[in-house]
């Protein structure tokens, strides 16, 4: 069925509380916990790839209920998955054929959602429940004087949603700045300092809740779980907070910012010296990026807007006429529209920031950090982090760019637009354990940020992600060919990619998190070196703590199968 205009607007503005439900016929689930509401609901993703009519979920008041659910569905054959946001890609919730028969989705956007600080900085301690939001969470931080140096760029995603896919931003140290206490330029699951879950408890019988120290043993697996856990409440180590400013430029062209090493200029690398904090965003068949410079600045520079509130970026974060237009005349076949779509989408980001005095803010952090709306428009994305030496940083990104325009010419060049958004590229830190100062602490993991022991010269991770219209065609062949390129242009002593979670990777010619390759081999061979077993025991670790996998699904069964 075509998607008209109105159509469209209403999908990218379905609010992150908004639920969808559905009448249903069928009874509630058998001898359900009468203390625990349970209805029947329409689960949809961000762009709308995995939706399930139906399906029962339920929302908990305390962890307490969340033990009483999983004990629950382990002795009725019913598995227990975590639903916050729902603002991710990827089939971790929910598989993505939307098969969620004899599942129970539990709500913790509800109720789950205190926050307390436990200690003040500079090396603070907070205790969060997984349900409150990111944008609720760093608010209550700045209340108290408190922040975090990157997160990611929606509020709309829970605190356990995350943590559970090693949620990141963009953030390496600048030439000459020092690490503030309490902080890491990795990502959020390197913050924890201890964490409760739902584990299986054979003396018991059952289910029960469990505190893990960030020195346990098991405590690495659940740092980044990428849902086969349930995490109720976490601890994490935050510093004080800061102020930034964020410089936006649209003037730089793309040969010239993705420029190979060497060359000088207006490189990538230059502001990542100058200022450690940027952010690409490169519309698909256009010149010039939007590039976005964060800098750690106490007061405010005299050309720069103070801003009290996060998402200071309305032309993107509300979709413009103009764009709305164009996108629906795609989305009803006129993808050789395409080129114009992204001078459109251009030329609305060089406008609004001029027209709303948006090129220059500062601020709070989390003002400056928190800047995609639900409002926006609802794309797919790809992602891949690609591990590198802070030299070699400039070379990677030339890489990509390179192929990038290649794969988008020859694909225009047979008039097929499988690429309708934009590439978006960050650079990060490594998980560095010692951050978060407990002795015996190790990085999350199944964190696509974990260092690697065999390159402890890599201390970078280039964050890739290019987004379209879940429906371009072609758009999936695209997707693979790219992610043979990140396997196989990023190799030996100069870099090695991972999959990014919550993101779209294992790509067939028709589909995302299909290739069984990607699932069982390549993406659990990107962490196997030197050889290293953090893998391995990771996912036995997991199965030892939900051993009957109430909290998987069909998809987490391939890449995170149980113990043969």
């Amino acid at each position: 069925m075509a998607l008209t205009r109105r159509g469209f607007l209403e999908a990218s503005a379905v609010t992150a509380f908004g639920t969808l439900w559905t009448p249903g016929s069928r009874p509630a689930p058998p001898d359900f916990p009468a203390d625990v509401p349970v209805e029947r609901e329409a689960y949809r993703n961000w762009a709308g790839e995995i939706q399930a009519d139906g399906v029962w979920t339920c929302t908990p008041r305390t962890a307490a209920d969340v033990v009483t659910v999983t004990n629950w569905a382990y002795r009725h054959g019913y598995s227990v998955r975590a639903r916050g946001y729902r603002h991710t890609w990827a089939p971790l919730t929910v598989p993505a054929d939307g098969a969620a028969d004899r599942t129970i989705l539990v709500d913790t956007t509800r109720h789950l959602t205190s926050m307390t600080v436990l200690s003040a900085a500079p090396a603070a301690a907070v205790r969060v429940q997984t349900g409150a939001s990111m944008e609720d969470f760093l608010g209550f931080l700045e209340q108290h004087g408190l922040g975090v140096t990157n997160t990611p760029a929606p509020g709309d995603l829970s605190v356990g949603g995350v943590l559970a896919i090693n949620g990141h931003g963009t953030s390496v140290p600048a030439d000459g700045e020092t690490r503030a206490p309490g902080h890491t330029y990795g990502s959020l699951s390197n913050l924890i300092l201890s964490l409760t879950a739902v584990v299986w408890d054979a003396a018991a019988g059952g289910y029960v809740l469990r505190t893990f120290d960030r020195a346990d043993p098991d405590c690495a697996a659940l740092l980044t779980h990428v849902g086969r856990a349930f995490v109720t409440e976490v601890t994490l180590r935050v510093g004080a907070n800061q102020n930034l400013r964020c410089v936006s430029r649209v003037d730089i062209p793309a040969t010239e910012l993705f420029a190979a090493p060497g060359t000088g200029g207006r490189t990538l690398t230059s502001f990542v010296a100058a200022a450690g904090r940027v952010e690409a965003i490169w519309f698909a068949f256009t010149d010039n990026p939007w590039l976005k410079v964060w800098s750690v600045r106490p007061t405010r520079p005299l050309t720069s807007r103070p801003v009290v509130t996060p998402y200071n970026y309305v032309f993107s974060d509300n979709v413009p006429e103009p764009v709305s237009e164009l996108a629906e005349q795609l989305l009803n076949g006129a993808w050789a529209l395409t080129p114009t779509f992204g001078q459109v989408q251009y030329t609305t980001a060089a406008a609004g920031l001029t027209g709303t005095l948006a090129g220059d803010l500062w601020g709070p952090s989390k003002n400056l950090l928190l800047y995609v709306k639900p409002t926006t428009l609802r794309e797919t994305a790809n992602g891949y982090a690609v591990h590198t030496s802070r030299a070699s940083v400039q070379r990677v990104v030339h890489e990509f760019a390179v192929f990038y325009r290649r794969q988008l010419a020859a694909y225009q060049g047979r008039g097929e637009f499988p690429v309708t958004g934009q590439v978006e590229i960050r650079v990060a830190g490594v998980d560095r354990a010692a951050d978060v100062g407990v002795p015996g602490a190790e990085p999350p993991a199944l964190s696509a940020a974990r260092p690697r022991v065999d390159h402890p010269e890599w201390d970078c991770v280039v964050w890739f992600d290019v987004l379209t219209f879940p429906t371009a065609p072609r758009a999936h062949a695209f997707y693979r060919e790219m992610e043979v390129f990140f396997f196989t242009n990023y190799t030996g002593s100069y870099a090695a990619s991972r999959v990014e979670w919550s993101k779209g990777w294992g790509y067939t010619d028709s589909a995302a998190w299909a290739d069984p390759t990607m699932l069982t081999r390549t993406v659990p061979d990107s962490y196997r070196h030197a050889p290293d077993p953090t893998w391995d025991q990771a996912v036995g670790q997991l199965n030892d703590l939900d051993p009957h996998r109430v909290f998987s699904n069909a998809f987490l069964d391939v890449l995170l199968p149980g113990t043969p």
